[in-house]
């Protein structure tokens, strides 16, 4: 059985953070104190996070149980055919990988927009 949780916070749940969302703040509190729980911030995402709410980037960045995950060349392959790159970045940072092998959730006050996509998503709206 499997004790770990990965989560993707899309740039709607990083604004939401900023706000005073509880389910978001929770979170974050479990990825800093509870082993087994990881958050990650997609760095286009963070991008657009920011451009809504400024100083989110700066706010997340400094937060220790967020990693924040930087552009190497798998995602800027995956996400340069794609419009808009925060939404592409946090898919390609959910997809598997080696650490994650069943990937992992995409947290997100806009569940919606996730509709079309396959991935897994974990609502984090009021």
């Amino acid at each position: 059985m499997n004790d770990t949780t990965h989560i993707v916070l899309d740039e709607t749940a990083m604004t939401a953070a900023c706000t005073g969302n509880i389910l978001v703040s929770r979170l974050i509190h479990r990825a800093h104190a509870e082993p087994g729980w990881h958050l990650y911030a997609p760095a286009c995402a963070l991008v657009e996070a920011d451009r809504t709410r400024p100083g989110t980037a700066e706010h997340l960045a400094a937060l220790p149980g967020i990693t924040v995950l930087d552009l190497d060349l798998a995602a800027v392959l995956a996400i340069a055919p794609h419009d808009t790159w925060a939404q592409a970045h946090t898919r390609h940072t959910a997809q598997p990988t080696p650490d994650r092998p069943d990937g992992a959730l995409i947290g997100t006050t806009a569940p919606g927009r996730w509709k079309s996509e396959s991935v897994r998503i974990l609502d984090l709206g009021p």
